[in-house]
């Protein structure tokens, strides 16, 4: 299969260029040139599968003529070692949990993927395959964990001072060798864009082999589509299915609505957002302004310029009436955020993280007078990694993993850095 840029349909990369250089030429982003349809037989049998051998059927499609079957298998057990649940929270509602991944993150599918491909790809390559990264939280951490010590690649992660929690900035602040952590006095869109100039920069390129782990890399986002398949094959109704995304820079809402277009009945999909709601305006008005990114509690969403709605527009073809068809667009507010996280804990004894909130709110506004749907909204992180947020909202204590409490002894190490482009570019060459 070949891969597009949403600004020229017409250059067609392999799959390996796409994963390798992540962003075009033209600054576009890859997409599949075609979205392969399953069988119906894939469904029917789908709830028989485990985890893994749905992954495989979905990947297959997108990997031909580039990866083995044995080498793909290969690296989907290495991705699919932990479980995605679906938590019943009440009736018609549930929580696709996506946060038992050893950094507690459903960005932990998508790192796990792409570390295991790009590893295969960077063996055919001269010199050290660069990874850049900016987070808004979570991305950091599920990718510096997922690249750690992987032969062949150096991983620089960018992320705004102060606007991560101290147990997601710890997670990827702390592990040293190959990884290295540069904190921009500035927003995420600013990690962002210095991430989207590096690409853009000929001098750098030619000294550096660049490549991504944002989600405007491809091999991040197809493995997204795992859990969708996953859940539906799961549930005991299976008609009338809504999912409920809470949403930053869009990548997982697009690779559901991939998910959908491969065939996978899920009815509507809803985008919840927070008080970065420029993609919920434009499926409220029809015309789309970025903004400055605003602080919220929810804070891994806080996206302002989301970058994947660019592939959302090339799946509707820049049709806005086609595109409000399919996904419905609500945003909430910090006070709302708090207050739906207090009264789920006191009705359902389920402790949702801010932005599995933000998911169940928008899952909710939908549901509203709709009792014949069934209704399933992502969490992706767990609540531990926010624990200067969710305590005091909740009033009880929290319950820490292991796997997180090791991080919190370390030594965190980061270089300071302004949102100044060339600032940025005299650490990468000295880094």
């Amino acid at each position: 299969m070949k891969f597009y840029t949403t600004k020229d349909k017409k250059h067609l990369v392999s799959l390996r260029e796409a994963v390798v250089h992540s962003l075009a030429p033209n600054g576009g982003l890859y997409m599949p040139e075609q979205i392969p349809s399953l069988p119906p037989e894939f469904f029917t049998r789908a709830q028989s599968l485990t985890f893994a051998e749905i992954a495989l059927e979905v990947a297959k499609p997108y990997v031909e003529n580039v990866l083995e079957q044995d080498h793909l298998k290969k690296i989907i057990a290495q991705t699919i070692t932990f479980d995605a649940p679906l938590v019943k929270v009440e009736e018609n509602v549930f929580a696709l949990e996506l946060f038992h991944g050893p950094t507690l993150a459903f960005k932990d599918f998508g790192a796990r993927f792409m570390a295991q491909l790009l590893q295969h790809f960077a063996k055919e390559q001269k010199k050290e395959v660069t990874v850049l990264v900016a987070t808004s939280g979570d991305t950091g951490s599920a990718v510096a964990n997922g690249f750690y010590n992987v032969p062949n690649v150096r991983v620089i992660i960018l992320y705004p001072s102060g606007k991560v929690s101290a147990l997601q900035e710890k997670q990827f602040t702390t592990l040293g060798n190959n990884i290295t952590a540069i904190e921009i006095d500035g927003t995420f869109d600013d990690c962002q864009h210095l991430v989207k100039t590096a690409f853009q920069d000929a001098d750098l390129n030619e000294q550096f082999f660049l490549t991504s782990a944002n989600s405007i890399n491809i091999a991040r986002l197809l493995p997204q589509m795992f859990y969708y398949f996953y859940a539906w094959s799961r549930l005991a109704n299976k008609e009338r299915v809504v999912f409920s995304v809470p949403s930053g820079n869009f990548g997982n809402l697009t690779a559901g609505l991939i998910a959908q277009r491969m065939g996978l009945p899920i009815h509507h999909f809803v985008a919840s957002t927070n008080k970065n709601d420029s993609v919920c305006t434009y499926l409220d008005k029809g015309a789309f302004t970025p903004h400055a990114s605003f602080a919220t509690i929810s804070n891994a969403m806080d996206v302002g310029n989301p970058s994947n709605f660019s592939r959302m527009l090339d799946l509707f073809n820049n049709d806005w009436q086609q595109m409000k068809k399919s996904i419905h667009g609500f945003s909430f507010s910090d006070e709302q955020t708090a207050e739906v996280m207090k009264a789920v804990v006191k009705q359902s004894n389920y402790v949702l993280d801010p932005h599995g909130a933000v998911g169940y709110l928008g899952l909710k506004a939908f549901l509203k007078n709709k009792p014949e749907y069934t209704g399933v909204f992502l969490e992706t992180a767990h609540p531990s990694k926010f624990l200067e947020v969710v305590e005091p909202i909740i009033q009880q204590p929290v319950i820490i993993p292991d796997s997180l409490q090791r991080f919190l002894s370390r030594e965190k190490k980061s270089i300071p850095c302004s949102s100044d482009y060339e600032s940025f570019k005299k650490i990468l060459r000295n880094t």
